[in-house]
């Protein structure tokens, strides 16, 4: 019997270094819970002195990834030296030397997990990432387990805090998107590359995790539709906030039994008493709805060292009981169905779509028998200003196929009287149906 559990950590960078905290802060706590104690051994990174410098003598430091992954006396590969990779070769090669592994990368799971899971099956030992989507908040293991018995319908989640906390500012403070940006990039919120963030990469994959886990079947990062919010306008945030709406960069997953699973992330209007329409600024929230359960929403921090050091230790905590009871891998794959994709002809939802119009008789006509040609229903519409000579007008449609919309949009792009479809923004409201 061995007096304590060894840990291997790659990465000792911002969560990294909150893991290596967390455990030291609480190990007298830890122990107790797990029935041993858990040690850092070894940790990896680029620069072993530096390191040193940082978290004192007590750890061995190494340059060297194949010193923790070839180790026969590491129990657990901690990895958290994100991207792709070698983060995917260090997995693969964990498994292969029968480690178990904790990862927070997101990245990783979305692209390689189809790959990664039956290499830890093979080997008998766990494979946890709780931290690659939303940070601290648990939303991955109770998907798993609390929830197993529920046939889920829905997920649907603010799953970036950069975003989030970008929309809060223009809705709250009434700043335009480039101005805000400046600021989340300033506060250390945003990166100076925001693409994968603003362009809503970051949520697609957390997403693809998300469903994949919820419906019990393999999502790829190609099956997402994806639209960032680097065209919401604050006309958008005016016009949401008088019709009764907040507008949220929503992944929303969602398995209709009839007509397949459909994916996507995309800035949408909620009700304002819907709870999701309520989490501002750097938060993350994942609402749930299961057959059994009802609706459930989980709320926390979803970013930052130490909300997502505990989601990371959370794991380590969770497969070093399983080994010390010789239970590894004892949730396998959840992924065991294969359930097609519903076809952008039947995925609908109601739709907030902005253009600006030339202001003369007929217009409105000719832009309702476009929406009319292709089926797309009218339920409101509203003109409250002019913008350079030409009327803004707001539509909002009952739900409308994907597919239905898209021609709409083309045949409006080309009529003589509409001078620009400036926004588009899907709606999720019962009420619209």
């Amino acid at each position: 019997m061995k007096d304590f559990i060894n840990v291997g950590l790659l990465g000792a960078g911002t969560v990294g270094g909150g893991v290596i905290h967390v455990l030291e802060r609480n190990a007298a706590d830890i122990e107790k819970k797990v029935g041993m104690p858990i040690k850092i051994t070894k940790i990896f990174g680029r620069e072993a002195a530096s390191l040193a410098a940082v978290y004192g003598d007590g750890y061995y430091y190494t340059t060297n990834a194949d010193e923790i992954l070839e180790d026969p006396e590491i129990d657990i590969v901690v990895e958290l030296i994100g991207r792709e990779h070698p983060a995917k070769e260090f997995i693969a090669k964990a498994f292969e030397n029968g480690k178990s592994v904790v990862t927070a990368n997101k990245d990783v799971l979305a692209k390689y997990g189809a790959e990664l899971f039956p290499l830890a099956e093979a080997a008998g030992r766990d494979f946890m990432f709780e931290a690659s989507v939303a940070g601290g908040i648990p939303i991955l293991q109770p998907m798993k387990t609390s929830l197993a018995a529920n046939k889920i319908s829905s997920v649907m989640g603010i799953v970036n805090g950069t975003t989030n906390y970008m929309l809060t500012k223009m809705s709250k403070e009434h700043m335009d998107y480039d101005e805000v940006l400046k600021e989340a990039q300033a506060k250390g919120y945003a990166e100076s590359d925001p693409t994968a963030d603003v362009g809503g990469l970051d949520a697609a994959r957390k997403a693809v995790i998300l469903a994949s886990i919820a419906f019990n079947t393999r999502i790829t990062l190609d099956d997402v539709q994806i639209e960032g919010i680097q065209n919401v306008g604050i006309q958008d945030i005016e016009y949401a906030e008088k019709l009764g709406y907040a507008i949220k960069l929503l992944a929303v997953a969602k398995n209709d039994p009839e007509n397949g699973i459909s994916v996507c992330v995309r800035p949408t209007m909620l009700p304002k008493s819907h709870p999701l329409a309520n989490v501002n600024d750097v938060y993350n929230a994942i609402f749930v709805t299961g057959d059994a359960v009802g609706e459930a929403m989980f709320m926390g921090l979803g970013a930052g060292r130490y909300p997502t050091a505990s989601a990371v230790c959370g794991d380590i905590i969770d497969a070093a009981r399983n080994l010390i009871h010789h239970e590894g891998n004892r949730i396998n794959c959840t992924c065991f169905e294969e359930k097609r994709m519903c076809s952008i002809e039947n995925m609908c939802a109601p739709c907030y779509i902005r253009m600006e119009v030339t202001d003369q008789p007929g217009a409105l006509a000719a832009i309702a028998a476009a929406f009319g040609a292709q089926n797309v229903s009218l339920r409101s519409v509203v003109q409250s200003r002019s913008v350079n000579g030409c009327a803004e007008l707001v539509f909002i449609t009952h739900s409308v196929s994907e597919f239905n919309l898209q021609m709409a949009l083309q045949i409006l792009k080309v009529l003589p009287v509409v001078k620009e479809v400036c926004s588009i923004i899907r709606v999720e409201d019962n009420e619209l149906k």
